[in-house]
C-alpha cells in the first residue's frame, strides 16, 4: 500500500497494542492490550509520530523529548492525542515512556506490531522490520499533515515544530 497522504482518510481497523503507563517504575508493567485507533481517534486532532525504534540514538535525543517538553502547547492548538510507534512491543513502548516521565496517557506509546500503520500507511525506515521516521497530523479522521525522513538519522520533517497542526 502507499502511504497516506493530505486528504486522506485514517483506514477503518487500525489497531495497535499498547500497556498503559500507570505507575512510574519502568520495571513493571501492565498486561498489554488493544488500542483500537480508528475508534478512539474518530472526531479528534491526533499527532502520530512514528520511530525506527525505542531507546535508539536518534529517537531518545532528539526525537522524543521535544514532544515531552512542548506537550502543552499541542494542547492550546486543539490537539486532543499525541502518540508515538514503533516496531517495539508494548512492554519496551511503556518502559520507554516511563523513563522519559511521561505519566498516563499525556503521550501514548504504541507497538505498531498488530496492523503494522507504518508499513501500510506510512513508512518503513528500510532497515528491516523497523518503522520509518515520520509524522502524520489527523483532524476529525482526516490527513492534515503527513511527512517522511530522508533518511532514518533525521529529524525535521516529522519533529515537534514541523508537525504541530495550525492554530485554528
Amino acid at each position: 500500500m502507499s502511504p497516506l497522504k493530505v486528504g486522506d482518510t485514517l483506514p477503518e481497523g487500525v489497531k495497535f497494542e499498547w500497556a498503559p503507563i500507570t505507575d512510574s517504575d519502568p520495571t513493571a508493567c501492565g498486561r498489554p492490550q488493544e488500542y483500537d485507533a480508528s475508534k478512539e481517534w474518530k472526531g479528534k486532532k491526533v499527532v502520530l509520530f512514528s520511530v525506527p525504534g525505542a531507546f535508539t540514538p536518534g529517537c531518545q535525543a532528539r526525537h522524543l523529548p521535544p514532544y515531552i517538553e512542548k506537550l502543552s502547547q499541542f494542547k492550546s492548538k486543539g490537539v486532543d492525542i499525541v502518540a508515538v510507534i514503533a516496531s517495539n512491543d508494548s512492554w519496551v513502548m511503556n518502559a520507554w515512556g516511563k523513563v522519559n516521565g511521561v505519566k498516563g496517557d499525556e503521550i501514548l506509546f504504541l507497538s505498531d506490531t498488530k496492523t503494522f500503520f507504518s508499513k501500510d500507511y506510512g513508512w518503513a525506515a528500510g532497515m528491516g522490520d523497523r518503522n520509518g521516521r515520520w509524522a502524520m497530523v489527523f483532524d476529525s479522521g482526516k490527513v492534515i499533515y503527513a511527512e517522511n525522513e530522508k533518511s532514518p538519522g533525521e529529524v525535521s520533517v516529522s519533529g515537534y515544530l514541523t508537525s504541530q497542526p495550525p492554530h485554528r
